[in-house]
């Protein structure tokens, strides 16, 4: 990347979407799932996507996590996560929108992918040690911390021309480290791979070329970096930190 003035210059190109669509059929859905008391799940028939990086952003409870939860179990994936050749369950939580869910694809082949979900990595990871010792490698990820385990599962697992599922990867990161996660995935993206991502981050949704659709109003919609709510309160709470502070702290 190199600098112009105060205006940073990206010399990475992306490549063409591998997904370009979601469809719903919403009929094959039961009238009384909790699926349809997501507005902004339930507003979606097609949901089209025009970037290589897409993140889902939004207050929690929105239902962000579900369609990406539903996307990547309709692209081939183990519903706690890991490869799509990973096939274990310790909890089976998952919605039936993935019965329902058609991915609009185009001609490029898939070569790999992963999907990570930050509250079942735990699970993924035991099962991934397992996987390499069945193998006759080995893969400690219990013997580093969780950020630096975190971090390098995903790591080892971006390739050219691949599909990413990521929940909330910054969950166990630095800020530093959320730095090199989107060095990582730009590179990857630039490769031919493409990303759908669920984060708070205000580091990572600064990811520059991205696509960023808010669950807020009860669609789905495109939204400015500079009007996502991870952004509007990281700011205020640096520039306003004691201003905010004795309004939050204050005695009732």
């Amino acid at each position: 990347m190199d600098f112009v003035g105060d205006k940073p210059r990206y010399n990475i190109h992306m490549h063409a979407e591998l997904i370009t669509a979601v469809t719903i059929d919403w009929s094959l859905i039961p009238n009384d799932s909790y699926l349809k008391t997501i507005p902004a799940v339930s507003s979606i028939s097609s949901l089209p996507f025009h970037q290589p990086i897409t993140f889902f952003v939004g207050e929690n409870g929105t239902g962000k996590s579900t369609l990406l939860e539903a996307m990547a179990i309709a692209g081939g994936f183990n519903p706690e996560g890991g490869t799509r050749n990973y096939r274990f369950s310790t909890y089976d939580s998952h919605s039936e929108l993935c019965n329902a869910m058609t991915l609009s694809r185009t001609a490029r082949k898939v070569n790999w992918g992963y999907f990570l979900r930050a509250e079942s990595f735990y699970n993924v990871a035991t099962q991934e040690q397992e996987y390499w010792e069945e193998a006759g490698e080995s893969r400690y990820y219990h013997h580093q911390s969780h950020g630096e385990s975190f971090l390098s599962a995903i790591q080892e697992q971006f390739r050219p021309d691949s599909l990413y599922f990521l929940d909330e990867p910054e969950a166990a990161l630095s800020p530093q480290r959320q730095l090199t996660l989107m060095r990582e995935i730009y590179r990857c993206a630039s490769n031919g791979s493409q990303f759908f991502i669920v984060s708070h981050s205000p580091i990572l949704l600064g990811m520059p070329e991205a696509e960023l659709l808010s669950f807020d109003e009860n669609v789905i919609m495109p939204i400015a970096y500079e009007d996502t709510e991870s952004y509007r309160i990281t700011k205020l709470f640096l520039q306003q930190r004691e201003q905010l502070l004795n309004y939050l702290l204050e005695e009732e």
